[in-house]
């Protein structure tokens, strides 16, 4: 699958512009964000609309925080989630800009003694602007600390040092990464000699004018910042991350709106460029193989621009369309679920057709949810016994899989029983599906976990992330560990020759692949 998992801005057909007959345009708007409030049981919505360098409406409805009372309005400051992502490589951009970092070295070349390691690649290869663009090979990671649960997160270079592996060759696959982001920030403070929140306050927030964006809550701020809240509308802790360039900005609607103004290249008065066009037109081009640039989800050719962000207590989005030079924000302060993105696609379907009442619209929102998974075909260069092993930052341990004709795989990790792997499927040349294991390091034994596959085929070699995935009371993380596995020859073969079949790839359920994902990967 080549689309960014927490960005997903698909064109479904046209929608008829607003009534000219209404005296409010934006009464379908707020009638969306009702919705969204009423259906879905979200505390608060907030929206802005900008078109042609203006803010042509802003508001907001609900609670920012239900037990203070405290009504959200447009300049309330909601956990982003990834909508971090462009706003971080907003401030990377702009050490590019001053000759300080190239995209094209190895991100490795920043970082000091916290180095990427190339265990599927060269780490050469895992350059910064794949690292940004999500194809560097680094591995699927979020881990979230709360503050109630009595542990912080560890420096960024231990997490680095555990996490950091390619588990992809550089520049062959997409895969969406969160630890890709924290090394950014970690990047940007090394290189800027400034703590990453310092930098982006002094370099890129207050240049642009945006008083009420920050990392994490600065107290000096937390009065304005809303709850979050879970599906069921009870509070959450705080909670941060150990990837904060990629999860921990907070702004508000209207903060948002005009930093997504910035990348339409609006001119206000009340702000300085910190990036040259050129640069900016850079962040928008996909860098293959994936359709995201440097931050950026892009679309349809560069008809549209943005990104989506979700997780606990967050459900948010960002949409830009240069040609007409409109962008649009949604953010909410509820837990990310299938209901919640339709219904924030939804609004912001409305606010694109408020802001282009002349013209049909382009419909935004995710592709429906598949009919099931897809049959699972094993083909022959799939089948047999695969082993190996399974390299944690504590030390390797033995693993191999046994995949069957009939469809079936059994999945061991070191002296563990075997286990069913469940909704197995083959796309894009990986094996991916889950199954009852344990990964043996202290960051994964702090809570009950399942564990998922995502290997690459690779001739007689499967290799790629074992991902440990908590299944608590909350989301605690996703943790990955690089695994090899070679393909047990058959006995039996006459000689040495070697068979070669075609490889069936059955495409996997994208939404489903999507939603599975992006509250843990926003």
């Amino acid at each position: 699958m080549h689309l960014v998992p927490s960005l997903l801005l698909a064109v479904v057909g046209l929608a008829p512009p607003a009534s000219a007959q209404s005296s409010d345009p934006f009464a379908s708007v707020r009638a969306a964000m009702q919705r969204m409030v009423d259906a879905v049981g979200s505390p608060s919505v907030a929206v802005a609309i900008a078109k042609d360098g203006r803010i042509l409406w802003e508001d907001a409805i609900g609670w920012a925080n239900r037990e203070k009372r405290i009504p959200a309005t447009a300049n309330t400051m909601y956990a982003l989630a990834s909508i971090s992502k462009p706003i971080t490589a907003t401030g990377l951009m702009v050490l590019v800009d001053r000759g300080e970092v190239d995209l094209d070295r190895p991100a490795n070349a920043y970082l000091g003694a916290a180095r990427v390691n190339g265990l599927a690649g060269n780490a050469d290869g895992a350059t910064v602007r794949r690292v940004l663009s999500h194809t560097a090979g680094l591995p699927l990671h979020s881990q979230f600390f709360y503050s109630d649960r009595g542990y912080a997160p560890p420096p960024m270079e231990e997490t680095i040092a555990r996490y950091g592996n390619l588990v992809f060759p550089p520049g062959q696959v997409f895969e969406y990464s969160n630890l890709g982001y924290g090394i950014i920030s970690h990047l940007i403070e090394r290189v800027s000699g400034k703590p990453y929140a310092e930098f982006m306050r002094t370099e890129v927030f207050a240049p642009l004018g945006l008083a009420r964006t920050s990392i994490d809550i600065p107290r000096e701020v937390a009065e304005f910042v809303a709850g979050r809240y879970d599906s069921s509308g009870h509070p959450i802790p705080f909670f941060t991350f150990d990837h904060i360039g990629a999860s921990s900005v907070y702004s508000s609607a209207h903060d948002l709106v005009r930093f997504a103004m910035f990348h339409l290249k609006n001119r206000l008065p009340d702000r300085r460029p910190i990036l040259r066009d050129a640069t900016v037109d850079q962040m928008h081009q996909p860098v293959p193989p994936s359709s995201s640039g440097l931050g950026f989800g892009v679309f349809d050719g560069g008809k549209r621009l943005g990104h989506t962000g979700g997780m606990p207590g967050a459900t948010t989005l960002m949409v830009l369309f240069p040609a007409t030079n409109i962008a649009v924000v949604v953010l909410a302060n509820t837990s990310t679920r299938p209901a919640a993105m339709t219904q924030e696609f939804a609004i912001a379907q409305q606010a694109a057709a408020a802001a282009l009442p002349e013209t049909a619209a382009p419909r935004l929102g995710p592709p429906p949810l598949p009919p099931g998974l897809p049959r699972w075909v094993v083909t022959p260069e799939l089948a047999g016994e695969w082993s190996g092993t399974l390299r944690t930052y504590q030390g390797a341990v033995p693993m191999r899989l046994q995949i069957k004709t009939e469809g079936s795989i059994q999945a061991w990790i070191g002296d563990q029983p075997g286990a069913s792997v469940t909704n197995a499927s083959f796309s894009d040349g990986r094996v991916s599906g889950t199954f009852a294991a344990r990964i043996p390091t202290g960051d994964a034994g702090r809570w009950p976990h399942n564990v998922s596959l995502g290997l690459l085929l690779s001739g007689d070699k499967l290799a790629g992330e074992v991902t440990a995935n908590s299944t608590a009371d909350r989301i605690y993380f996703s943790l990955s560990s690089y695994a090899e596995l070679t393909r047990k020859q058959k006995s039996g073969r006459s000689g040495n020759t070697r068979y070669r079949y075609p490889c069936k790839r059955i495409p996997q359920p994208s939404f489903s692949w999507l939603l599975s994902r992006r509250v843990r990967h926003h």
